[in-house]
């Protein structure tokens, strides 16, 4: 298999997330223009945490998305956000997905739900780019660049998020969120996390900004056009909000500290014979294209990797207790869950390097 895969990774839809096909027909057809059934639906391959469909209809093809039936969280799976942030950002730089229409009303299909155009193109998953000729791999990089710094420039006040997030004390709030889901869902000491526990609130590098940050930028996270070195769309906004740029752009550029794996990174691979930039080279075209005066210091470059291996580590543990307690596949979640300690202390590595 290549580098590539077609987003059409669907199967038939799993038997706990059927729905009402019918009634979504009818409340499609009364609210997108041009929509005419009857719908064939099929559910995208992977661990989404919102249940996403493809539903064929007309010679047309659509994207549902939808909280996943049973009980939740207060704040989780917020498809709303989601919804909003996309379609705000449409009138931007950053490639999204046009919107159709977001159901709030559960009588419809169970759950909350929204529909937006199916966007077909290219998913790359080995940041390598197996396959593909070093301009090639260039050139998407670049474009992973690009649509990063574009997001980060948005006036997001001008397109109506000014309440998106809290601006300000990004860091501070992140530390003490992902400390506490940590410890609710330890199974084990990590010493590393505890010591990233104690050290990260009181080393946050002075200086604030707010953007909108995506939460989960990364190569797997990106349409690329079929044929050109573009991206069509940016997927999954279920971690955006208002935060610090720098927390988004560290987590995206963790792939140059991680092994293939560990978290399919590029520790140990020589980027320059691949065409691939180096850290210090895309970090640089991004502050170009941001107009960011001040490169960060080692010492606060060395703070945001280590929060966000932090950070990862703390959702690993998460999925390891899920899998301890029965609520997930065991083999494959308790094999991310594993990957927890040694995350964690990459990043109190990251700390201890940087002293």
């Amino acid at each position: 298999m290549s580098a590539t895969e077609e987003f059409v990774g669907t199967r038939p839809v799993a038997a706990a997330h059927r729905f009402d096909v019918a009634a979504l027909d009818r409340y499609l057809s009364a609210r997108i223009d041009g929509f005419r059934g009857p719908i064939a639906v099929e559910q995208f391959s992977g661990g989404q945490s919102n249940p996403t469909y493809k539903l064929s209809a007309g010679g047309r093809s659509y994207v549902l998305r939808r909280k996943p039936p049973g009980k939740l969280l207060p704040s989780a799976h917020a498809i709303d956000r989601e919804y909003r942030v996309i379609s705000a950002l449409a009138s931007t730089a950053v490639p999204v997905a046009r919107t159709h229409c977001l159901c709030e009303d559960e009588s419809v299909i169970g759950t909350a739900f929204y529909v937006m155009e199916f966007v077909a193109g290219r998913i790359f998953w080995d940041p390598r780019l197996p396959g593909l000729m070093r301009e090639e791999r260039r050139a998407i990089f670049d474009e992973l660049n690009r649509v990063i710094a574009a997001l980060h420039s948005v006036d997001y006040a001008a397109i109506g998020l000014a309440d998106y997030g809290k601006p300000g004390n990004y860091f501070a709030r992140q530390i003490d969120r992902w400390s506490r889901q940590y410890k609710a869902s330890e199974t084990g000491r990590i010493e590393a996390m505890d010591r990233l526990i104690e050290w990260l609130p009181k080393n946050i590098p002075a200086g604030d900004r707010t953007t909108i940050v995506h939460g989960d930028y990364r190569l797997d996270n990106v349409i690329f056009h079929p044929a050109e070195p573009r991206i069509l769309a940016v997927l999954d906004w279920e971690l955006s909000t208002l935060g610090h740029p720098m927390a988004d752009l560290s987590y995206h550029m963790m792939a140059w500290r991680l092994a293939a794996d560990e978290f399919r990174g590029l520790r140990g691979v020589d980027c320059e014979a691949l065409g691939i930039p180096t850290e210090d080279a895309y970090l640089d075209l991004y502050l170009r294209r941001t107009g960011t005066t001040e490169r960060p210091s080692a010492r606060a470059w060395s703070f945001y990797l280590a929060y966000n291996l932090f950070r990862l580590a703390a959702i690993l543990q998460g999925v390891m207790a899920r899998a301890l307690a029965g609520n997930a596949a065991s083999a494959q979640a308790q094999d991310s869950g594993r990957r927890a300690r040694p995350i964690a202390e990459l990043g109190w590595n990251e700390v201890e390097r940087s002293s």
